[in-house]
């Protein structure tokens, strides 16, 4: 599987399809596998790059401190050493986050970017709640630390008709991050804030989060399309912050009219 040294890491991906290049980055605690339930769209038109940031995945698990800007960083030298110039961008939770860094920092590679279930900047709730995540990762065992994380991101319908049970059986039988790569990735989120540079986001922009998200509220999603001049909100009924799984379907029907609409930004 390939894997590129950069920025003192070695850094795990995936290419599937062909077409116009897409980047797929996942969230907090996540690896490129987080995507699974809207690969197969993705790849009938779009060249898909995925990654495992760093802290996570095949990608190295350094126990220093994080930033979403190095995250960033690692995604555009990924870039770089692919001779991609210019990316459609996706980011769902934390990998908003290194997606909005990435639009900020090198504008000239984003051809559009689309948000979901991400935030700006987290309020004193969301602080405390990712700070107990990062506690919580160093002092429990992996799999009850993964379940402790469920009611934080799946909805009531998602545990009363059963399927919940599927994650859980994920969380038994597969590998499973790494404690220390965890915690870093926590702080890097309660570091970083891109409250004051939306403005300077100035790609077509489409912002998606589950109605009954209460990680990363319909409030955050409404902060990123006030302050981001060219973006547009959609809130999906019935689904909370893992839309990926829980509205795979309305969320990459959703993908492919805002991509089709933006082929030649």
């Amino acid at each position: 599987m390939p894997k590129i040294y950069v920025n003192g890491i070695d850094l795990f991906y995936k290419i599937q399809g062909t077409g116009t290049p897409l980047i797929l980055i996942a969230g907090f605690d996540c690896d490129n596998s987080y995507w699974s339930a809207v690969l197969p769209a993705l790849v009938n038109n779009y060249q898909v790059i995925r990654l495992d940031n760093r802290g996570v995945g095949r990608s190295s698990v350094p126990d220093s401190p994080y930033s979403i800007k190095q995250m960033a960083d690692d995604t555009a030298a990924l870039l770089n050493y692919l001779g991609i110039t210019k990316v459609h961008v996706v980011g769902h939770s934390m990998g908003g986050q290194i997606a909005q860094e990435l639009t900020l920092v090198h504008p000239e590679k984003v051809k559009s970017l689309i948000l979901l279930s991400s935030w700006a900047k987290g309020n004193a709730k969301f602080n405390s709640i990712i700070e107990i995540f990062g506690n919580l990762s160093i002092h429990l065992e992996a799999k009850i630390y993964q379940k402790t994380l469920l009611p934080w991101i799946y909805t009531e319908n998602f545990y009363s008709n059963g399927s919940i049970e599927d994650i859980i059986n994920i969380i038994e039988y597969c590998p499973l991050p790494t404690p220390h790569g965890i915690y870093h990735q926590t702080r890097a989120i309660l570091d970083n804030d891109t409250s004051n540079s939306l403005s300077n986001i100035l790609c077509p922009t489409l912002v998606v989060v589950g109605k009954e998200d209460i990680l990363t509220p319909v409030t955050f999603s409404k902060e990123l399309v006030n302050g981001i001049p060219n973006a547009e909100l959609v809130v999906i009924e019935s689904s909370g912050h893992g839309l990926l799984i829980e509205s795979a379907d309305a969320v990459v029907k959703l993908m492919l009219q805002f991509l089709a609409k933006h082929a030649c930004s």
